[in-house]
């Protein structure tokens, strides 16, 4: 899942960028068949050998994350229309940012997001290019073991065969996802090498497509007004209205649409490890890949969130697995789809911890050898912060909310045209020119949305109200 946005890319992108000073085994790549001890060729001298089908499956992954449980809940408060025209545009600047990307790579043969901010701004640049992409997967970390804390308890309760909560400690999911975390997630991320665990990606794909088999399936089940189930309540008044599609929606809650779009589509940092591994590269070949992959997830989004909010209109929730269990929570379809969700974001959440240590350590630390006690102790340390943040955030819509709003901009707008403007020579592009001036206006239209985007969210916030929709 998200790990998507950092399994396959991440372990591509460690085993491309050597560190100052040296190799720490935290810089070593995932997959360590490929470790030949040598120093690491540019991308422009240097041959991959995968296919282009699997070069858009692996960067497919890399798009695909939490947030397509929460896009049913941003068209319930757009509708489908202007839903529709705000993936069609997230989608089409997530394009024109890969090929910025892939402009400025081409120019120095950098294929690392960071070293791209090194080249633009020198080591501030570096900085603030590690720091996004380390909130960003603090953010995504966050919304795994969300889902965690909200499904498992549910899926415990339907192995039971009951069909309400309880105030056993087993069924509190802030125990749940500190039992989780110390008994799965911390042993794996401690591991020295975690190759094996990018494998986990295709198996998150899977979940994902047979989770849209799972809504699309159950549109035509479950009828409106909702029957929910013993003291379950709907956000929504029995109405005449209540079972009627709405095409164009503004309401407080749509200052979250955009910003869990924008989340749903980050893959910039993994663009250019995968584009390094790809057979016959060429910066169209690889334009093409994310056009494809891009295109794909689009059509995978657009269907999970209609066909989601199709079925309970103004009641969906924030995340929209948990708004199933208000009508039957022993319905045996959404336990599957429940338990493979949990497997595949469970395993992720160390996967994407890895890169997040590497960043550190190339910060706090660069040059320096591996050292066991850094290692446990900055995965200590980052999981204890994710765990907090899971325990104290009341809905994962403020997750979505807040990362879609600060880091998703940067990496998607803003960060991809400093670099292509810094980059690119003004001999071969000044500024005044048509792509200088493009690049310009993208980075201006990621600070407007930036800007926009935490207003109204702070707005909410201050005000209160429909703090409760999509709550668990």
């Amino acid at each position: 899942m998200e790990l998507q946005k950092l399994s396959i890319g991440n372990h591509h992108h460690d085993d491309t960028v050597p560190a100052e000073g040296g190799i720490p085994a935290e810089e070593e790549m995932f997959l360590p068949h490929k470790s030949d001890g040598s120093k690491r060729p540019q991308f422009t001298d240097f041959e991959g050998k995968t296919s282009f089908g699997m070069s858009v499956f692996n960067l497919s992954n890399a798009i695909m994350g939490s947030g397509i449980l929460g896009l049913s809940y941003a068209m319930s408060n757009t509708g489908i229309v202007l839903f529709l025209i705000l993936l069609t545009c997230i989608a089409a600047l997530s394009c024109y940012s890969v090929h910025l990307l892939l402009r400025s790579a081409g120019v120095v043969g950098i294929r690392a997001y960071e070293q791209l901010g090194m080249r633009a701004f020198g080591h501030p640049g570096k900085i603030v290019a590690a720091i996004v992409i380390t909130l960003h997967n603090i953010g995504a970390m966050s919304s795994y073991l969300f889902i965690v804390k909200s499904e498992l308890p549910l899926v415990i309760q339907a192995f039971l065969g009951q069909t309400s909560s309880s105030d056993d400690w087993f069924m509190n999911g802030n125990y749940l996802i500190i039992i989780v975390t110390l008994g799965i997630i911390l042993p794996l991320a401690l591991m020295k090498h975690l190759g094996y665990l990018g494998y986990t990606s295709g198996f998150s794909l899977s979940c994902m497509v047979f989770f849209l088999s799972a809504v699309i399936y159950k549109r035509f089940n479950i009828a409106c007004p909702l029957e929910v189930f013993g003291n379950f309540s709907v956000t929504t008044d029995v109405s005449e209205d209540t079972c009627t599609v709405k095409y164009l929606t503004i309401n407080q809650e749509t200052a979250y649409t955009i910003p869990i779009l924008a989340f749903a589509f980050v893959c910039h940092p993994e663009v250019l490890p995968i584009y390094t591994e790809l057979s016959n590269p060429t910066k169209r070949r690889m334009q093409n890949i994310g056009n494809v992959s891009i295109l794909g997830m689009f059509t995978m989004y657009f269907l999970t969130a209609t066909f989601g909010y199709l079925t309970f209109y103004g009641n969906t929730e924030a995340e929209l697995l948990h708004t199933y269990s208000k009508v039957d929570p022993l319905d045996t379809l959404i336990l599957c789809v429940r338990l493979a969700v949990l497997v595949a974001v469970t395993l992720t959440v160390p996967v994407v911890l890895f890169p997040i240590r590497r960043a550190l350590l190339q910060l706090l630390f660069p040059g320096k050898a591996f050292h066991w006690l850094r290692h446990i102790a900055i995965a200590l340390c980052l999981l204890f912060v994710v765990n907090l943040l899971v325990i104290l955030v009341p809905n994962i819509r403020d997750i979505f909310g807040i990362t879609g709003a600060t880091t998703a901009p940067s990496l998607i707008f803003i960060l991809p045209g400093l670099f292509y403007i810094r980059i690119v020579p003004t001999d071969q592009e000044p500024m005044t020119s048509r792509p200088k001036i493009q690049a310009a206006c993208f980075t201006a239209l990621g600070f407007i949305f930036m800007s926009m985007s935490l207003t109204f969210i702070g707005i909410d916030w201050m005000t209160g109200e429909s703090r409760n929709l999509g709550g668990h």
